[in-house]
C-alpha cells in the first residue's frame, strides 16, 4: 500500500514543485545574479518553509482559514505585497553582477517566508493533502512530506541551475536589466492573478 501511495504522491510533488511560480522565478533570478551556493540557501529555506506549511495544513491549519473571517484575504494581500516588493527590487536592479557582496541575495528566511505568503504553496498543500491522505492521518501526512521534501528541493534547485547557466548570456548589465524586468513583470502578473483569482 505504501508504494502505491508514494508513486502518485511523487508525481504530484514534482508537478507542483517544478511548475513556474513566484518561488521558482526567484530561484531563476538568484541563479543569474549570485553564486549557486547562495541560490541553494534560498532553495533550502523555501523547501523547509513549504514542508512545515504542508504538515501544518495536513494537521488542520487550512480549515482555520474557513473558521476565521478575513484570514484568507489577509494572507492573500500579504502575499501580494511581498511579491510586489520583490518585483520592484528586480525592476530597479541596475544589472551589475555582484563581485563579492552577496548580502542582497535572497536567503533562507526569505525562502521560508515566501512559501507561507505564496498562495500556490497553500493550494498545493491543501489539494495534495486532500487527494492523497485521509483526514488527520499524521502517518500519511508525514509520509507525503518525506516524499515531497527531496522532490521540492531538487525542483527548485533546477531553477537556480537554469539561472546559473543563463548567467553567461546575461553578463552585460543591459541584458540582465532586461531579464530582471521580465521576471519583475512575471511576478507582477502573478500578483494580478492572485487578486482576481
Amino acid at each position: 500500500m505504501t508504494l502505491s501511495l508514494i508513486l502518485p504522491m511523487s508525481a504530484f510533488a514534482l508537478a507542483a514543485s517544478i511548475s513556474p511560480g513566484p518561488v521558482n522565478l526567484m530561484c531563476l533570478s538568484s541563479g543569474t545574479r549570485y553564486p549557486v551556493s547562495r541560490g541553494l540557501v534560498f532553495v533550502t529555506g523555501a523547501t523547509l518553509g513549504f514542508i512545515v506549511l504542508f504538515v501544518a495544513v495536513g494537521l488542520g491549519l487550512y480549515s482555520l482559514l474557513t473558521l476565521v473571517p478575513g484570514l484568507e484575504t489577509l494572507l492573500r494581500w500579504a502575499g501580494v505585497a511581498f511579491l510586489l516588493y520583490l518585483s520592484v527590487r528586480l525592476a530597479i536592479d541596475n544589472g551589475q553582477l555582484p563581485e563579492r557582496d552577496e548580502g542582497n541575495a535572497p536567503g533562507f528566511g526569505t525562502g521560508a517566508l515566501m512559501q507561507w505568503l505564496n498562495p500556490k504553496a497553500w493550494l498545493a498543500s491543501a489539494s495534495g493533502i486532500g487527494a492523497y491522505t485521509s483526514a488527520n492521518d499524521l502517518q500519511q501526512v508525514l509520509l507525503f512530506a518525506g516524499v515531497y521534501l527531496p522532490i521540492c528541493w531538487l525542483s527548485l534547485a533546477c531553477w537556480v541551475y537554469a539561472g546559473a547557466s543563463l548567467r553567461r548570456y546575461v553578463g552585460k548589465p543591459a541584458v540582465l536589466v532586461a531579464v530582471n524586468r521580465l521576471l519583475a513583470l512575471l511576478l507582477g502578473v502573478s500578483c494580478l492573478y492572485l487578486l482576481i483569482g
